[in-house]
């Protein structure tokens, strides 16, 4: 990781005002990150927030914007990020691995420990979907740095988990050509092999149980992820952790109906539960 300094000088560029309390910045890397400091925050914990596949950092239905102010009103600082070649942060989508999403987290955890007003002490990290494995690699990687960890819909076993959304022939048009187009029903993309090869080389159970922070897994019941949720809780060595599922919940905790009830239990539950893990 580069040296704080480097960083509090990245920070230091012209921000770009978002909503209130809110700054766009652009990181090392041009990894574009959206800071929002609650009013008045001297030394506040923050949470930093890793979107899922082919999203980018609001998350779908604004979930992430609506997390940070759930956050804000609690003292709590945040800073969601847009993955290199996703949202405005530059770089090539089809280049995305697992590790490469993994190197713009510690970007952005580095970015964290050089801002003025939060608590280098106090950084929390959520992750949604694979930004949910990405979390935990992060937190396993960084177990000092990262105090506490919540998941939504979290990836288990990556590998799997996509070849049963993307399917055996995308895998294999990747292994043969080196890049495969794909249509995700909301956006298409275009991905190369080391995707489809970095998905095979992280143990996400491993990961959960060498981190020894507060862990919070929240799963819709009706969702894939939740097959992973109590065994990855029961994994977890810490002394505070909790599976929390979803009743009725889907992948994305029904966020795009007109019933918002689970989605704003979702971001009430996370908000509550980092102004105590932190």
């Amino acid at each position: 990781m580069k040296s704080a300094a480097a960083f509090a000088i990245l920070l230091a560029m012209a921000p770009v005002m978002a909503e209130a309390g809110e700054t766009v910045l652009t990181l090392d890397g041009g990894i574009a990150a959206t800071l929002n400091l609650p009013e008045g925050a001297t030394k506040a914990p923050v949470v930093l927030m890793l979107h899922g596949f082919g999203s980018s950092r609001d998350e779908v239905g604004g979930l992430y914007a609506r997390e940070a102010a759930a956050l804000a009103d609690k003292g709590i600082a945040s800073m969601r990020i847009d993955f290199a070649g996703f949202g405005k942060s530059d770089g090539d989508t089809g280049s995305t691995t697992v590790d490469g999403q993994l190197a713009d987290a510690e970007t952005a955890l580095a970015a964290l420990a050089a801002t003025s007003g939060v608590d280098k002490s106090r950084i929390g990290v959520l992750g949604f979907s694979l930004g949910g494995g990405v979390a935990m690699l992060l937190a396993a990687k960084h177990p000092q740095e990262v105090k506490a960890l919540a998941t939504w819909s979290s990836v288990g076993d990556m590998h799997k988990d996509f070849l049963e959304e993307l399917g055996q022939p995308a895998f294999d048009r990747a292994a043969s050509e080196g890049i495969v187009g794909l249509d995700l029903g909301w956006r298409t993309i275009v991905l190369k092999k080391g995707f489809f090869d970095s998905l095979a080389t992280h143990d996400l159970g491993a990961a959960i149980a060498s981190f020894p922070g507060p862990y919070l897994s929240v799963t819709g019941d009706q969702d894939f992820s939740a097959a992973y949720a109590k065994g990855f809780v029961e994994t977890s060595k810490a002394a505070t952790k909790e599976a929390y599922s979803v009743a009725g919940g889907d992948h994305i905790y029904g966020v795009l109906g007109e019933d918002q009830t689970m989605a704003d239990g979702v971001v009430a539950k996370t908000a509550e539960w980092f102004a105590k893990a932190l």
